[in-house]
């Protein structure tokens, strides 16, 4: 069966879901982080996409991009080509690292942008990890202090400032964004007892 198409933003800005197969951890330690961030950073610079926010966690990343090439599936099937033969080299595997191909959707206007913005950040929070200001693998921080690789410019100068950067951040997000939650599978043997159940 033919794959969808992925739908285009007009806007040139997705929100990029990546995560392990099987819901396998991709980050085992601080460097493994370190390393996809400096991944990030050099097809940015090779391609001249902008990272306006991202979240590691411990088996998938989110990205907020604006990507005005429109060459969404180059970009990400670099980065995680890369990544993957970094960590199947360190630790020894082999196969695929990343789940299908990348998740994504179109961000197409400031309401649902600022959305998508909270919703990254607060990830650490609402997975039970971290506080939102206190996670140090996402681009909270860097609204707040110090530049890596996020460029903050466009949501500061729409929220108006780092003050009420700071503020939006802390109110509940309950939009639920690009989903992260795995289908379950059942057994065929419960499969079996669903069927006779319902079908009597």
């Amino acid at each position: 069966m033919p794959r969808a198409a992925r739908q285009k933003s007009e806007s040139g800005v997705y929100h990029v879901l990546l995560r392990g197969i099987g819901q396998q951890n991709i980050f085992e330690d601080d460097e493994d982080r370190n390393r996809f961030i400096a991944t990030l950073a050099r097809y940015k610079k090779e391609h001249e996409f902008e990272i306006q926010a991202y979240c590691l966690m411990g088996n998938h990343v989110h990205l907020l991009m604006r990507d005005p090439s429109q060459q969404l599936d180059l970009i990400m099937k670099k980065i995680a080509c890369s990544y993957a033969w970094y960590f199947n080299w360190k630790y020894e595997r082999v196969g695929h690292l990343f789940q299908d191909r990348f998740k994504s959707e179109p961000v197409e206007d400031d309401r649902y942008y600022l959305t998508v913005l909270r919703y990254i950040h607060q990830n650490p929070h609402k997975a039970g990890v971290a506080a939102t200001d206190n996670y140090k693998w996402s681009s909270y921080n860097e609204y707040v202090d110090k530049m890596q690789i996020a460029d903050t410019d466009f949501a500061l100068k729409l929220l108006g400032g780092r003050e009420i950067f700071i503020s939006f951040m802390r109110e509940d997000e309950n939009t639920q964004c690009l989903d992260t939650s795995e289908r379950t599978r059942i057994t065929d043997e419960r499969a079996i007892e669903i069927i006779k159940k319902t079908a009597k």
